[in-house]
């Protein structure tokens, strides 16, 4: 089968990835197979490919907004049909033993294996997954269009509850890459006014097409405080530009994977009046089915750039230089 496939780390300028043939993957006890259909590109597999992250394993497949059909079910699969549809997202496996498993927090398991990272990803033509943690994918969405909801999504989703915003509040969004172009929506069908503040003129006019109140920069000032926010650049240094307008009790949510380092932060000024700061740590099973549930009732809209497998080089390059609006999705033919 064709796959991306990375040896070594560099940046993206490099073009880390290298188009090669391996021997289609055979799925063990509780897993399946997928035939790739397509895959989106998240920020994730940037930090991946260029080593911002410690890889468990080399080489690596990346790729974790994976849609794909059923084609091979291995000893005691049953879940699935085979041809039927499913997605793929981050997580891949965890414990189900453990005191976070057993509370509904597997997603901090100590244990937790992720899809293009522990386990070879979607860019490429074919993958294997516990079925456990693969999902059906609503009627309503093409592949194309499912891609986005499968990490920027719910890792989004996961966010948008985390950072408490109730609705009819006041919602902050710091970036306006691929989650935040889905997220928006969820915000929206909650009655949230959504403030986001981006850079990119290109990502200023999708907010404001996707229904934001106001749009402006990191360091601008909104008409009103906000009653939590939701960072998704990697920069640390928004922390405090969020906390600055953030109301008395709000919550910034942080939605990356990884950061640069926060920097100092006025505690009288900014964080007291119980304002928090917390991580978003991946998702649960349940986060992914809400998503999923929530994404056919409104119905999200995706924006998509497709590209062939073999570009997945120059996508990557292209989000490094945020020159993507909404999600880049491999299309696997």
């Amino acid at each position: 089968m064709k796959a991306m496939l990375l040896q070594e780390t560099k940046p993206a300028e490099e073009r880390p990835l290298e188009l090669v043939d391996l021997p289609l993957p055979e799925p063990g006890f509780g897993e399946v197979r997928l035939r790739v259909q397509a895959c989106g590109v998240c920020r994730t597999d940037l930090h991946t490919v260029e080593g911002d992250l410690d890889l468990p394993k080399l080489p690596l497949v990346p790729g974790h907004q994976i849609v794909g059909v059923v084609d091979a079910q291995g000893a005691g699969a049953t879940r699935f049909k085979l041809g039927q549809r499913v997605g793929v997202p981050w997580l891949y496996k965890t414990c189900g033993a453990c005191a976070f498993c057993q509370q509904g927090l597997e997603n901090l398991c100590a244990d937790a294996q992720f899809t293009g990272l522990h386990a070879d990803g979607g860019y490429a033509e074919a993958m294997v997954v516990p079925e456990d943690f693969a999902y059906p994918i609503p009627d309503g969405f093409t592949d194309i269009a499912a891609a986005p909801l499968l990490c920027a999504g719910i890792i989004g989703y996961r966010a948008l509850k985390l950072s408490q915003i109730k609705p009819g509040q006041r919602l902050g969004m710091y970036g306006f890459g691929g989650s935040a172009h889905v997220t928006i929506q969820v915000a929206r069908h909650w009655d949230c006014e959504v403030y986001v503040f981006t850079r990119s003129e290109g990502h200023q006019e999708l907010a404001r097409e996707l229904g934001a109140a106001w749009v402006g920069r990191a360091e601008d000032t909104p008409p009103k405080k906000l009653h939590g926010s939701i960072i998704f650049a990697p920069a640390g240094k928004l922390v405090p530009d969020a906390l600055r307008v953030l109301e008395r009790g709000g919550t910034v949510a942080l939605a990356g994977v990884t950061m640069t380092p926060i920097p100092e932060i006025d505690y009288d000024r900014m964080l007291y009046w119980e304002r928090g700061v917390r991580s978003v740590a991946n998702f649960t099973r349940q986060d992914a089915r809400e998503l999923l549930q929530v994404a056919a009732e409104i119905p999200i809209q995706t924006t998509v750039q497709t590209f062939p497998l073999e570009e997945a080089n120059e996508v990557l390059l292209a989000l490094k230089r945020s020159e993507i609006d909404g999600t880049a999705v491999l299309v696997i033919e």
